[in-house]
């Protein structure tokens, strides 16, 4: 103990000490008053995010919406507007009845289902209306909405289509997006080129019709035109445009051929000269330009396999290394 009472008198052990206590002290303390500082602040409530849940939206009320669609925050009644629409589109019952009201003669009943038809639908509930049902009714509205008394289609420095009707520029909205998704079968299936696209006054005449149909898909940009471009690409629409005699039926290679041929022999035996002797001037005349094809096509073959390439500037002479032949082609 002898060496404890010698440091316990020895000043700088002393001041030691003290200095290692004030430190601890300090330490302490600020710790202490940080942490009593930090449970004394009141900090604000930060808002919760809460989504609505499938089993929340089927919980709400028909009375419950109606409350929240008159509410005057806009984000409430935004989702309530969202919350009404999904559960009408999802609705067999609800979109029969809209599709029905569609086809009703009276405008203001048609109208309204169609504005209707449009609130609830977007692009992923879109596949409701790609049924049958559908392209019969939006079909149906449009043949209601001819105007008996339209212009003829006939003046390319002008666009008809925003003066049309609402109704008709609604239906071909639905049709344009429809087909462009999927595919125009249930719409050539559902008549629309015979019921509408072909009622529309593109003239009097064939010829007319023709023309004045062709010019209005070139210098038009519209809803009609993407329809009738997309029906141009499928064998059954542009079959149905030649049937309503809007487009040219185009002939394949063999069928003009053939047509060639056809009436070929109908000018030799409709000639009013018609003689055996004829007969067998032309089958010589066909027999003689038949050879001289041949030779044609012999002598080109025989003049490519004549063909060759010389690589040669000029700087030595020309010798069987310069000169490239192709190969032997198989004949076909």
């Amino acid at each position: 103990m002898f060496w404890l009472k010698k440091l316990i008198r020895d000043e700088r052990f002393l001041f030691g000490a003290l200095a290692i206590n004030v430190v601890t002290w300090v330490i302490a303390s600020r710790y202490l008053l940080k942490k009593w500082r930090d449970e004394a602040e009141i900090k604000p409530q930060q808002p919760k995010t809460q989504y609505i849940t499938q089993e929340t939206e089927d919980a709400l009320k028909l009375s419950t919406l109606e409350t929240l669609l008159g509410h005057y925050n806009y984000a409430i009644r935004e989702t309530a507007a969202k919350i009404v629409c999904d559960r009408a589109v999802n609705d067999k019952e609800t979109v029969d009845m809209l599709l029905w009201g569609i086809t009703r003669p009276d405008y203001d009943e048609r109208i309204k289902n169609l504005r209707a038809l449009a609130i609830i639908t977007d692009q992923q509930s879109l596949e409701r209306l790609h049924c049958f049902k559908a392209y019969s009714a939006l079909v149906r509205s449009l043949e209601l909405s001819l105007d008996p008394e339209q212009e003829v289609l006939n003046d390319p420095n002008w666009d008809d289509y925003p003066l049309r009707d609402m109704t008709e520029k609604l239906c071909l909205m639905f049709i344009s997006q429809l087909i462009n998704c999927y595919d125009c079968e249930k719409l050539v299936k559902a008549k629309f080129v015979e019921k509408w696209l072909a009622k529309q006054n593109w003239g009097s005449t064939p010829e007319e019709r023709l023309k004045n149909f062709s010019q209005y898909n070139e210098v038009r940009n519209n809803r009609i035109t993407d329809i009738v471009a997309v029906l141009r690409t499928s064998r059954s629409g542009r079959a149905a445009l030649e049937k309503a005699g809007l487009l040219e039926p185009v002939l394949s290679p063999i069928d003009s051929e053939v047509g060639d041929n056809e009436a070929y022999r109908l000018s030799v035996v409709m000639s009013g000269n018609f003689t055996l002797n004829n007969l067998q001037e032309h089958a010589n005349a066909v027999m003689r330009s038949l050879e001289a094809a041949a030779r044609t096509a012999e002598e080109q073959r025989r003049h490519r396999h004549r063909e060759a390439m010389v690589l040669n500037d000029g700087s030595r002479p020309v010798n069987s290394d310069d000169i490239i032949q192709p190969e032997p082609r198989s004949p076909s």
